[in-house]
Parts: C-alpha cells; structure tokens; sequence
C-alpha cells in the first residue's frame, strides 16, 4: 500500500467533530466564553469541557477562567498556533476536494 501524501493527511486531533467546531467558531471571532461556544457548537458541558482541555493541552487555544458580576466566567480564544493550524486544515480540506473532483468542475 503507498504511503499517504503527508501534505493530505489530515490532523486527528483538529479533525475530531467537536473540536473542529470548536476551532472553527473561534477562528471566526477575538474570543469566546464556555456558554457561548456551547451553544454555537451544541455540546454538552462536560464535552465541551473535555475537548478544550485537549485544545489546550495541545497549545492551540488559551483558557482564561475570571469573574464578571460575581459569576464565573471562563474564556476562550484560539493560540497563534491554534489559528495556524485550523487554516492549516481547512487548506488541507480544500486540496482533498480538489483531488476528488473530476477535471472541469470547480
């Protein structure tokens, strides 16, 4: 069997659903807090919670956890590296379309 083409290869640990969601809404604004991002993503609390441990564990998002009028709040935004590598992907999703496309079509 060939070896895949490492350019093509997608990344398992961007690609998994949930934290695609992830990535992908917070690609898209500064930051977001934990009620925000489970509502545009559908998840559970506890898998929310889950994933963005790995984003961070990972480096590719920052988790800052304060109080706003007594309450608390936990905030998320993408890394450097974490807005790097979501555009990394969706490149990467982009050329694998491309590939399967007959020649022609757009």
């Amino acid at each position: 069997m060939p070896e895949p083409n490492e350019e093509l290869v997608l990344d398992r640990l961007i690609h998994e659903p949930g934290r695609l969601a992830i990535l992908t809404v917070l690609s898209s604004v500064k930051s977001a807090d934990f009620v925000f991002l489970q509502r545009t993503t559908g998840l559970t609390k506890g898998n929310l919670s889950s994933h963005l441990t790995r984003l961070e564990e990972a480096g590719l998002v920052k988790i800052t956890k304060s109080f706003v009028l007594k309450k608390p709040n936990t905030n998320v935004e993408l890394t450097k590296v974490g807005r790097q590598r979501i555009v990394e992907h969706w490149n990467r999703l982009d050329r694998l379309k491309n590939l399967s496309q007959p020649k022609g079509e757009g």
